[in-house]
């Protein structure tokens, strides 16, 4: 089985998702995970697909076919052994330019990894300045105290508040 990852993207309309998974279905693959959104019009995504060796170029070009969609199919990796721990944050701030970037670099310097982001600005009634609202899973080094990374994040500025979510 050859396990591929799909980067997907058009303009958002009804049917969709069901023209792109009949095509998976229909050309004998497999959904494993999707992480889906509604961005600014568009329809914006990223597939795990599994697919027997023989249905591979088959379903390539058929998913290739979809005009009204960009597709981008990469050749995925089964990854193997011990599953590093993994923590769910979720993390609020005043939103400003760059607090991904802030973010990210504090994770990344502690030797952790972001394996999932879904992030959004708000509104925030009486308070005069959009939020940043981001839950994040976040993948710790073997030995890694959690404590150590959720205190890198909340030293950024005083308005940063990170949880965890179980």
């Amino acid at each position: 089985m050859q396990q591929l990852v799909l980067t997907v993207l058009g303009k958002d309309r009804p049917g969709l998702l069901e023209d792109l998974s009949s095509v998976i279905l229909n050309h004998h693959g497999n959904w494993l995970a999707s992480n889906l959104s509604h961005l600014a019009g568009k329809f914006a995504g990223i597939v795990q697909v599994e697919v027997a060796e023989e249905h591979l170029r088959e379903l390539q070009n058929a998913l290739h076919d979809l005009s009204h969609l960009e597709i981008r199919v990469e050749s995925g990796e089964i990854i193997q052994g011990e599953a590093p721990q993994q923590i769910n944050l979720v993390i609020t701030g005043n939103d400003r330019p760059g607090i991904v970037q802030e973010l990210a670099s504090v994770i990344r310097h502690k030797g952790a990894n972001i394996t999932h982001l879904t992030s959004k600005q708000q509104s925030a009634p009486n308070w005069g300045v959009p939020l940043f609202s981001a839950v994040a899973t976040v993948s710790l080094p073997p030995g890694m105290n959690r404590d150590a990374v959720i205190e890198a994040l909340e030293s950024i500025t005083p308005d940063v508040i990170v949880d965890v979510e179980s």
